[in-house]
């Protein structure tokens, strides 16, 4: 090694040492003929000291130094005088008195500031992303990466799981989003896909006997991205053999439990995880991943408003819509510019108007309610009885502020959904430091695709039904519940897994509900199915994608900063400068053209 210690390893009781130390330079500071440089590497900082009067060849070198040079210096561990301890630092009770230095290079400029955590550009701190990467946050982040992965390998060894690689060359199969292929050239024509998840591998390795698997698995969807989406993801994958939900459940439970008491003490963690069931979800929070930090949750007010006049309920629950609504603390005297910010989100979420009740700071009881107290573009529509009880069902009081809004039930819990959320952001309900983690349960098997006019696959078309729901799977598939179980982090869906069809002919039997005709399920599924037909066990597993949840305990706003190389927001890779053409003869080895539209 170039070095005998690192730079935050240093402390008081190494005063006297003889050491060697190699790093960036992180500051540089000039003072009453002294140069102080903190010396920086993947440990922390120290400070070293170049005395002109002690070593002045070095002294002089130093003078060249700017950030970002990367050195190595001998010197003395010394105290510090005293007055000029810095206790931000582990290191700061000491120094090191440079006796001799060597260059091994220079740098640059930097394009943004190294040392300080100030606001950059994000697509300039991915073209550089090796320099983002030397940051403390950064740093920090990647380290904990490690840290967290390398517990979840361990907890899963002490548990009797074998870690399994499984291929990334895999065969196209539709699973829910558009695969990555890559043409072969050894088969002209043909392409391999990359896997979106190894869930076919993983079962077959159930059907193979290895009853506990687990692996740290790369995956690749070709989807639109966002700040908790990437064209590549890291998730842990795990699958048992002869298990229920409960195993499944109970397992993931106690490891991020002892994940986040391990390595982030500071949380606040709610246990045990409730379970809510998906059309409890729906009804509550208007989304299958609600944040239960707070409460503002979404009420059905179809009830109260059944004999309305006003045209936009009374339409709505002809048609077989509902009504719902929440009510925002203190927030009845928001201005008509406020009321319109949140109409215009409602309607961004594809609900219609907004309907909004403005209760007057100065009522103390709903009971005393009068029509006096309230202000409404739709005052005119209300009774007061109705105004009352819809207050008191949504635990409204003086001050504050409902929000109504009426359609079709999935339109209305979403955009009510949105709302909430906003919300809860802006008021700061959520209680800060704290861990909200929950199940979600009971999700419908299939959803109805208006558009192609054909059932769809919740969550994948693998996922066993309920026992008690098989015999809906041909007259009423919209009542068939799946064994499907997702896990969320606030707001966040961290997790999901199932149940998994374990039989050939049940299997066969989804696909048609699916839509395929038998040639094409053996075409693409013919492998599995044949698997299936060999003594397949019951099985059942989870995924968690680590990005999220490290993007969630390290408080990050998108997993870029989780991941060492990310794609942007328009998943190019501007370090690499990906997607990018290649040579015509590439293609031509693989027996492809390219065509302008």
């Amino acid at each position: 090694m170039l070095k005998t210690h690192s730079c935050g390893q240093l402390r008081r009781t190494d005063i006297g040492s003889q050491v060697v130390l190699a790093g960036w330079v992180h500051r540089r500071r000039d003072h009453g003929g002294l140069i102080f440089i903190d010396l920086r590497d993947r440990e922390g900082v120290v400070q070293i000291v170049f005395n002109p009067q002690k070593s002045p060849e070095p002294y002089q070198l130093a003078d060249e130094l700017r950030n970002e040079y990367v050195i190595r210096i001998w010197g003395e561990v010394v105290l510090r005088p005293e007055g000029t301890e810095n206790p931000a630092l582990p290191t700061g009770e000491i120094e090191v008195l440079v006796e001799r230095m060597e260059i091994l290079n220079k740098a640059e400029t930097p394009p943004f500031y190294i040392n300080k955590d100030v606001e950059v550009d994000e697509n300039l701190r991915l073209e550089y992303r090796y320099l983002d990467l030397r940051r403390e946050r950064m740093q920090r982040n990647i380290k904990a990466r490690h840290l967290v992965v390398n517990f979840m390998r361990e907890f899963l060894n002490n548990k009797g799981f074998l870690e399994i690689e499984t291929p990334i060359l895999i065969k196209s199969t539709p699973e829910g989003a558009r695969d990555y292929l890559v043409p072969s050239r050894l088969y002209p024509g043909s392409f391999y896909a990359l896997p979106q998840s190894p869930q076919q591998l993983k079962q077959l390795l159930m059907v193979a006997g290895f009853e506990k698997y687990y692996q740290i698995a790369k995956c690749f969807r070709d989807e639109d991205t966002r700040a908790d989406r990437q064209p590549e993801f890291t998730q842990l994958d795990i699958e048992m053999s002869f298990v229920e939900e409960d195993d499944v459940m109970l397992l993931t439970e106690e490891l991020l439990t002892r994940l986040v008491e391990g390595f982030f003490p500071d949380y606040k963690l709610k246990k045990p995880f409730p379970r809510i069931r998906y059309a409890e979800a729906m009804a509550r929070y208007g989304s299958d991943k609600p944040d239960i930090r707070f409460g503002l949750e979404m009420s059905d007010l179809s009830d109260i408003l059944v004999s309305s006049s006003f045209p936009v309920f009374s339409r709505s629950l002809a048609n077989g819509g509902c009504i719902k609504g929440i009510a925002l603390p203190g927030c009845g005297d928001y201005s008509r510019r406020s009321i319109d910010e949140l109409t215009n989100l409602a309607k961004d979420s594809g609900g219609g108007g907004l309907v909004t009740i403005s209760l007057d700071k100065t009522l103390n009881s709903i009971e005393d309610l009068t029509m006096s107290a309230v202000k409404s573009s739709a005052a005119r529509y209300l009774a007061v009885d109705e105004v009352r009880l819809m207050a008191k069902r949504l635990g409204a009081s003086g001050g504050d502020l409902i929000l109504i809004l009426a359609g079709d039930v999935s339109t209305v819990n979403r955009a009510l959904g949105a709302l909430r959320l906003e919300m809860g952001r802006r008021l700061e309900l959520a209680r800060p430091g704290e861990l909200a983690f929950a199940f979600v349960v009971d999700f419908p098997l299939f959803n109805w695709n208006q558009e192609l006019g054909r059932w769809e696959s919740m969550h994948h078309p693998f996922t066993s039904p309920r026992e008690e729901d098989l015999s809906l799977l041909v007259t009423t598939p919209e009542k068939v519940r799946g064994r499907h179980y997702d896990i969320v982090l606030n707001g966040y869906e961290i997790g999901g897994g199932s149940i998994r069809i374990h039989k050939g002919d049940l299997q066969r039997e989804v696909f048609h509900i699916l839509g395929y005709e038998d040639k094409e399920i053996d075409d693409l599924f013919g492998h599995l199915i044949k698997a299936f037909n060999y003594g397949a066990p019951p099985h059942g597993g989870i995924a968690l994608g680590i990005d999220r949840l490290l993007m969630t305990l390290l408080g990050e706003e998108t997993i870029r900063d989780v991941i060492a190389f990310p794609k942007n927001q328009n998943a190019r890779d501007l370090l690499f400068g990906s997607p990018a053409p290649v040579k015509d003869e590439q293609l031509k080895e693989l027996h492809l053209r390219l065509e302008t539209s």
